[in-house]
């Protein structure tokens, strides 16, 4: 079972940009769908962007024009570039498959304000 570990999260300020990461332990080549999520403070997790590896992506409303999902399979990495980062942003991201498989990593924090 592949596992995801994140990174890249920390504190910004409104406006800014962070860049996460996301290394799986083995090949993601087969897992057709990657994923971004986040949890927010008190809410539930959820799947804010995606990479089909037809190259395809699909954003949710709330990060349309601010972030970017790319993924590379022969590193086995996914990565998110956040700009126009926003408090609302803030949040402990993860990247998993779409739909989520085997466990979670410990996710990164990211922390947006002023």
């Amino acid at each position: 079972q592949v596992q995801f570990v994140e990174s890249g999260g920390g504190w910004v300020q409104p406006g800014g940009s962070l860049r996460l990461s996301c290394q799986a332990s083995g090949s993601i080549s087969n897992i057709h769908v990657i994923g971004w999520y986040r949890e927010p403070p008190g809410k539930q997790r959820e799947l804010i962007a995606l990479f089909r590896n037809d190259q395809s992506t699909g954003l949710a409303d709330s990060i349309k024009g601010r972030f970017t999902i790319s993924r590379d399979n022969s590193k086995n990495t996914a990565s998110l570039q956040m700009n126009s980062l926003k408090p609302e942003d803030t949040a402990v991201y993860y990247c998993n498959g779409v739909p989520a498989r085997g466990g979670w990593g410990q996710g990164t924090q990211v922390t947006v304000s002023s």
